[in-house]
């Protein structure tokens, strides 16, 4: 279980299944047996319409590497959770290139397909888009990946603000510095991960 405000961090060798569990919350893997709880929604049972409602309003997900529909500008693709959820045209992109700026992408690039920027620029497009609207629960895949420190730090500043206003967080860091900075609690997935049939 993990509580508003609360970051915890999966831990265990490459491979182990950190993503793989992340990606099951996100109900891109089905479950084999069990529950997911993310609110009152089990997304291990959940039909597609009901897992669409909760990636729309209540779970973010910040991946490793940017998938998006090319040749849509980089503001677009950071406003679209808001669009989805009838936030006016306006305020979307304003707060989009809000958060652009913070992190440092330059103004020249948000008219541009993200999809021709650099791996670190790609990540950091990926973190506004994920913190664009205030989720209650995040996944966060690497979310410092690629980054130089000074974004780094950005990244950082953002998920401390998102803990201080009560997200609960699952995260998996390798940045040793970052994870002792920001989970309270470590859950190593070597202990639950299922073993490989000989």
């Amino acid at each position: 279980a993990v509580s508003p405000g609360e970051c915890l961090g999966l831990v265990g060798a490459s491979g182990s299944g950190k993503s793989t569990l992340m990606r099951m919350i996100w109900g891109n893997y089905l479950a084999a047996s069990g529950s997911i709880m993310v609110g009152d929604v089990d997304v291990a049972k959940a039909a597609p319409r009901e897992i669409i409602a909760l990636r729309r309003g209540t779970l973010g997900y910040v991946s490793q590497f940017l998938r998006v529909v090319p040749r849509v500008p980089t503001v677009d693709v950071v406003a679209e959770p808001l669009l989805t959820l009838g936030v006016p045209v306006a305020e979307a992109r304003g707060r989009a290139m809000a958060l652009l700026a913070q992190l440092n992408i330059p103004e020249r690039l948000w008219s541009l397909s993200p999809t021709t920027f650099s791996g670190g620029e790609q990540q950091r497009v990926n973190i506004a888009r994920g913190f664009v609207h205030p989720y209650p629960a995040l996944l966060l895949d690497e979310p410092t990946a690629s980054l130089d420190a000074v974004n780094r730090e950005v990244v950082l500043t953002l998920i401390e603000a998102a803990k201080a206003r009560g997200a609960a967080i699952i995260g998996i860091f390798h940045d040793e510095q970052a994870r002792a900075r920001l989970c309270d609690r470590l859950v190593d997935v070597t202990q639950f991960t299922p073993k490989a049939l000989q």
